[in-house]
Formats: C-alpha cells, structure tokens, sequence
C-alpha cells in the first residue's frame, strides 16, 4: 500500500529508459535540481511520454516502493518550466526541441551569456548571432522556443492562483495553450461546456478568484447548462422549468434571472424549450426520432403469409396463456413488448418466439446493449447475439454506425434483450437501421437496470400503451423453489427479503445476516469467502460479486475492492502498472465503443507488458494503457 504523501518536485529529465508504443507511459531517470544534500537522481513512471531528455519538469506525484525496481516516483501530472541554473539551462537549449541546437552549441550560449541566456534570447535575439553558427533564422527558433515555454510557465502561475489542481492546470495547459489566462479571463464557465472533469462548481471558483458577480449572465447560463447535464448524468432528457428554478436556489440564482438566460441559449440553439420542458438539442431531437420510428414499425406490420403452420405448433408447445399470447404477438406486430420479473419464464418465452420466426423463414437478428447481455441471450436461445454496437457495425475511425437509414440491417425480426438498458440515444441510431416491415421486439424488466444514458426507452414504450405488450407476471413452480426468486420478488413489494428457512423448499438459496458493526460485516465476508471455496468448490473471484450501496467508508467500494484484492489476489512482488496486478478483477466503468468493451463488463488482468495492461473480457484479450485507467476499476 502506498502511504507516501504526494508532492511536487522541480527535475531535468536526464535518461529515458522506456517509452510505450503510444507514448502513454514511460519510464525516465531524472536529476533534481533544486534539493542539495539529497539523492541527485531518481526514477519516474508516470504519462511522461513526450518529454525529452534535457527538459526541466514540476513533476507532481508521490515516491512508491516496488518490491523489485526499488524506489520510484510515479508521477500524476507535470508541467514544463524554465530552468533557472546554468546546467539546467545548457540542458534545456541542448535537449533536441530546437532544431540546430545541440550540446554543443547550448553550451557556447551558456559559456556566453550566462544565467541570462534565457532573457536574452527572448527578448534580445539578435544578440545571438554574437555566437559563431547561428543566424537570423534559428535566433528566431530559439527565441520562440523560450518564449513558449515562458508562457507555460506564467500560464502554470495563473492557474496555481487560482487554487487549481496538478491535474487540472496540466489539463487547461493542454487544451487552451499559453493563452489559457486569456481564455479564462474571458469567460471561465467555458471550461463547464468544453472540458470533462470541470464542473459549475470548479468553474465557479475560479470566477469568483477573478471577481465576477453572481448575478453576472454568463454564470446564470452556465448553471442552467450544467443543471441540464447533471440532470442527464441521472437519465433524464429534460427539465421542467420549475425543477431549474428549485435547483438553481442551491447556487443563489433568483428565478427572475433564469428566464432571459434560457431565451439566450435558446437563440443560439443551445436549449430547446417545449412547454415547460427545457431540453438539450441532442436530446430532443434523438426522443422525436425515436418515436417517430415506433409509430412508423408499428403501423406497417410483417407479412403473415404461412402464420397457420405455426398457430397450432404455438397451441400445443406447452407455454402458459401468457407466453403463448407473446409468442402470437410477436410474429403479428410491427412493435412488440416481452416484460417480466424473475422467475417468470421471459428465457423460455424468447426461445419460443426466434422459433416461431425463424420457422416463417424470417431472418432474425438478436442483440443486447452490453456484452455480457449478449452472452446470455446467445447461451438462452443457441444462436448468435451481439451487442448493439457491434450490430450497427460501430466505425472507429468514422465516430458513427455502419448500419443506419441508408444503410440497415438485412433482418425479417430483431429481438433487444436487456431493453430496460436502452438509452434514447443509442436506441435512436438502432431504430434509424431498422427498415419497414421489420418487427421489433424488445424484452427486459423495468425494475432491473436503468441505461447509463438519458432517455429510458422501454419504459417509455410501456409507458405510452401504444405498443402490443405481454407482461409475464406468473412465477413458475420450479423458480418459485428459489429463495433468491422470492426475495427479488419482495424487494420490488418494498418488503425487506427473507433468508431460507432450513428445510424449506429452496434452502440455501438466500441468507440475511443483520450487522451493526462493520468489523462484524467483513469478518462474514471473509468466512463466506472462504466457505464459498473450501465447502462448494465455487471460485470467488469468477463466482462471486459484493455489491455495496456508498464508496466511502469501511464497508463502501473503494475499502472492499482493496480487502477483497488482498483475500482474492495478494501481492507477490510482480510488477504492477496503474495500481493494477496480473489477476486483479476488474469493472469497466464506461463504454468504449472503439474496444468493444462497455460499462459493467467484467474482467481479469492477464498480464502487464510494454506499459500497457491486458484485460480478459470474457475470452477477449483487450489492451489498455494510461489513457484508459479511468474507466477502469477493481
């Protein structure tokens, strides 16, 4: 475990010793420059692959202990600065930025001017050409090299006034340049729209650092923006105007001030107002196709030829009334519904319907939003199941689907399990593939997970009474034998769930252990852990999940994920990369569409090679390196 504190260190970058392919990560030997009497030289990991040898760094990180490379400081950010001594400066000309400008020749300009070879070449260049070998053109060169730097340099001063993170300035540095203190002046609350990580309330801060009132209209805007953007972060494609004012209270914002703002954005097509319902463009315009589409699916319905050679295949196939109405719907509608809670026969019923399909001679295609969804469906009906992405055929390099209104997909029928999880988004770019004629059919459970997107589109469906719709609600005898079945079925009553009863039908199913002590909570954990194992031969790391309802504290994720690592995959002295180890298991935290890889894919660290990190996802080796660590997680 890492206990030291982080710090910052002011260090010219001496050897590169290794470099990733993409220069995500590498590894660099670096001499500080401004600590006598302590080690000259160390060693940093970290995102520093664009700095060169010769180059002065505030590096900010922490020194960590590696049971095999000794001490080493991995580094969080950096930023370039201009060195202040004659070796940092002979260093710095001689490091390769400049082209024409060696070792040799940086250090004829330090032996020449000095301390003030830096000032000298930005604001008196010409003198120079004093030097033997250097013209007008690489005067100018170097001139524009300190001035750069220079201006990185002030810029980092700014953003520190400003009470701003290493992380963060290093962010702004990149995205606005030297010219980031202009920018912000201007207007901070751009960083709300144009950078992730920057909030309303960070780019609050700073503007009341440089002095903007609160009743000043660009921070009114701002707010009802991010007011929208959280609001989305939640699932929600709008907000009534009422819902803004409440919220907006929170940050001082008078109701009277929100009504010329919202105008404003309105007029330069950044809100559009329906009603009382304020919506972002994306937004609104994708929830308008979206049902634009169904309405369309569902009034122009499949062709029924050869539907009585399956009637009587439907009547004597043993479902109950309900299945056999889904499976009967199913091959009528254009649009059709499938829903139900747990035990209630949905796998049984799919399997039923892509039969009754296929035996039309229809082509049918099957998907889910994620990947483990997919792996289900295809386990649960035998034919192939992909993701949605993958059946849109999602493009890299284009940003956009291969599949769509010009192009669709080549099906008859196209069943959407795990529905519930469908955003308004990406259920627009499905609908807009889906020709005429083609029946749509969506399963899922509306109690059961949200999309991480805006926009719930099978509980909208649901909502609307537009669509034919099955809802299985009988809990068959052999599921009813599950006390996990009951239990699902007492949460979704609002009934706290109930342990097994020894003896009863379903015993060891579900068992309920009340805690008040978080000791008393991971001691159960572990003794379970290990029952798990030692008593029913289940591995707990692929066998086993722990959920847990807060982050912080004892029995949140972080400190869990960190116990049960120690449990599950203890440290051996191997080299870890992202504060990951080979054997860890790992969450993907948001869709990579470019990886295939989506939010809650589980996986396994395999190994550890060339700075990058290679996960398992079921059966799929993906490799990821620095920037990927932040969707990443134990």
């Amino acid at each position: 475990m890492n206990t030291a504190k982080e710090e910052t260190l002011e260090a010219v970058a001496v050897e590169k010793i290794f470099e990733s392919e993409d220069a995500s990560f590498a590894v660099i030997v670096f001499e500080r420059s401004s600590r006598a009497g302590q080690s000259a030289h160390f060693t940093a990991i970290g995102p520093l692959g664009d700095v060169r040898p010769g180059e002065t760094l505030s590096l900010h990180g922490r020194f960590q202990e590696h049971a095999r490379h000794g001490t080493r400081f991995r580094v969080s950010s950096y930023t370039p600065i201009l060195p202040s001594t004659e070796a940092g400066i002979e260093r710095f000309l001689g490091s390769g930025i400049i082209p024409g400008v060696g070792p040799g020749r940086a250090k004829k300009i330090v032996e020449r001017f000095g301390t003030k070879a830096l000032e000298i070449a930005a604001t008196q260049s010409v003198r120079l050409r004093e030097i033997p070998g250097i013209g007008e053109g690489l005067a100018q060169s170097i001139a524009e090299a300190v001035r750069e730097r220079r201006g990185e340099a002030d810029a980092l001063s700014f953003l520190h006034s400003l009470g701003l993170g290493p992380s963060q300035t290093r962010t702004l540095l990149e995205r606005f340049g030297v010219g980031v203190a202009a920018k912000i002046r201007a207007n901070p609350y751009r960083l709300v729209d144009e950078l992730r990580g920057f909030g309303f309330i960070t780019a609050d801060k700073i503007a009341r650092a440089l002095g903007i009132e609160r009743d000043d209209p660009r921070r009114v805007k701002s707010a009802v923006l991010y007011l929208l953007g959280k609001a989305a972060d939640s699932g929600h494609s709008f907000l009534y105007r009422d819902k803004i004012e409440r919220e907006a209270e929170e940050y001082e914002i008078p109701a009277a001030l929100l009504g010329p703002a919202i105008e404003s954005l309105v007029a330069a097509g950044l809100l559009i107002v329906e009603d009382d319902a304020v919506y972002p463009p994306p937004l609104y315009h994708a929830e308008r196709s979206v049902a634009r589409r169904l309405a369309r699916l569902a009034t122009v319905r499949p062709s029924l030829r050869g539907i009585e050679r399956i009637e009587e295949t439907i009547e004597k196939s043993g479902l109950s009334p309900a299945q056999k109405s889904a499976v009967e719907l199913s091959v009528r509608e254009g649009v059709f519904i499938l829903t139900g809670g747990p035990g209630t026969g949905k796998t049984t019923t799919v399997r039923a319907i892509v039969e009754a399909h296929e035996a039309l001679e229809r082509r049918v295609l099957l998907a889910a939003p994620t990947g483990r969804a997919a792996k289900r469906m295809s386990e649960a009906t035998g034919r192939e199941a992909k993701t949605i992405h993958r059946l849109l055929e999602w493009n890299p390099a284009t940003g956009r689907f291969n599949r769509n209104a010009e192009a669709p997909l080549d099906a008859e029928a196209i069943l959407i399990d795990e529905a519930s999880m469908l955003d308004v988004r990406l259920g627009e770019r499905l609908l807009d593939a889906i020709p005429d004629a083609t029946t749509a059919i969506f399963i899922g459970d509306v109690d059961q997970l949200p999309p991480i997107a805006p926009g719930q589109v099978l509980r909208a469906m649901i909502s609307s009474e537009r669509f034919a719709k099955v809802e299985l609600k009988e809990v068959f005898r052999q599921a009813e034998a599950s006390a996990i079945v009951r239990g699902a079925h007492q949460v979704l009553r609002a009934e706290p769930p109930s342990s097994s009863q020894p003896g009863a039908t379903g015993d060891g199913d579900l068992f309920v252990i009340h805690t008040h002590e978080p000791d008393h909570a991971i001691g159960v954990l572990k003794a379970t852990l290990r029952r798990m194992r030692e008593v029913y031969g289940i591995d707990p790391e692929t066998g086993c999940q722990v959920l847990s309802p807060m982050r912080r504290g004892p029995l949140g994720v972080h400190a869990l994920n960190e116990l049960l690592r120690e449990e599950l995959n203890p440290s051996r002295g191997e080299e870890e990369l992202f504060g990951m180890r080979v054997g860890d298991k790992v969450m993907q935290l948001k869709n990579d569409y470019e990886r295939e890889i989506y939010n809650g894919d589980l996986g396994f660290v395999r190994r550890i090679a060339g700075g990058r990190v290679f996960v398992d996802f079921d059966g799929r080796e993906v490799q990821l390196g620095a920037e990927q660590m932040d969707a990443l997680s134990l």
